[in-house]
């Protein structure tokens, strides 16, 4: 009897150790799959493909409204350039600093259409994600190209974040448009402040001037002329560097030939 009651002793112990080395298994149960997670893993289904052509189809909407915007500040400039330089050289009696005047406003205008373009670029990269991602590997398909682009197209969603800087906005709105703005102000300023006839204090007769006289035209109110060019040929040159030596992020500009 007392055999026994060891033997069942000894079971006992050796099922609650073998009970304490497994593990127990846990009541929960799995998470089920989220119908996001079930679409993202079937790219060919009817749903999903529609929801891309939808969304496809918002972001162009996007894009062109903020393309509207960049229009309408380049337009702003020209229309700038334009009136003041009729203003300028139309009569002896307008002063230079007129055109200096204008080179501020489109700098101005540069500014607010390098953060325009910002935003036009978040957008317009969307829609260039579907383009080389999705329709162009169904028209020429491409092995192992570039298969986390949802992924980070949904990370961009939730966390909606610039692409480009604004000194990197700013140097490709220069080099687009604003670099040949600048140009024809700075010849017709030059012009304004070395043509006599175009001066109101300068002879009638005549079209150079010698370098005293351009200096003298050239004053800017309590400004001598000596520095109202310094600086203006110290703006130019920066602006020069900036258009053609200083090497904007390539971003999007690394795939084709064809941009904004």
């Amino acid at each position: 009897m007392s055999q026994t009651n060891a033997a069942k002793s000894t079971g006992a112990a050796v099922a609650r150790s073998t009970e304490a080395a497994v593990p127990a298994r846990s009541t929960e149960k799995a998470a089920p799959p989220r119908a996001s997670d079930t679409l993202a893993l079937k790219l060919s289904s009817a749903e999903f493909t529609t929801t891309l052509s939808h969304f496809h189809r918002a972001e162009i909407a996007r894009m062109a409204g903020w393309r509207d915007r960049l229009d309408r500040t380049s337009n702003w400039a020209i229309t700038v350039v334009a009136a003041m330089l009729s203003v300028s050289l139309s009569t002896p009696s307008a002063h230079h600093g007129v055109l200096l005047f204008a080179m501020l406003l489109i700098t101005l205008l540069l500014w607010i259409e390098a953060r325009r373009y910002r935003f036009f670029d978040v957008y317009r990269a969307r829609v260039r994600q579907f383009e080389r991602y999705y329709f162009a590997q169904i028209f020429s398909p491409q092995p192992d190209y570039a298969s986390n682009w949802l992924a980070i197209l949904g990370e961009g969603l939730r966390s909606p974040r610039f692409l480009i800087t604004q000194r990197a906005a700013l140097i490709r709105r220069l080099r687009r448009n604003y670099i040949f703005m600048y140009t024809i102000l700075l010849l017709a300023w030059i012009l304004k402040i070395t043509t006599p006839s175009l001066s109101r204090e300068g002879s009638p007769i005549g079209f150079g001037a010698s370098l005293v006289d351009t200096f003298r035209v050239a004053t800017l109110g309590p400004i001598p002329g000596v520095v109202v060019v310094c600086c203006v040929a110290a703006g130019y040159l920066a602006l020069l560097a900036a258009a053609f030596l200083v090497r904007a992020d390539d971003g999007e500009l690394s795939f084709g030939d064809v941009h904004v």
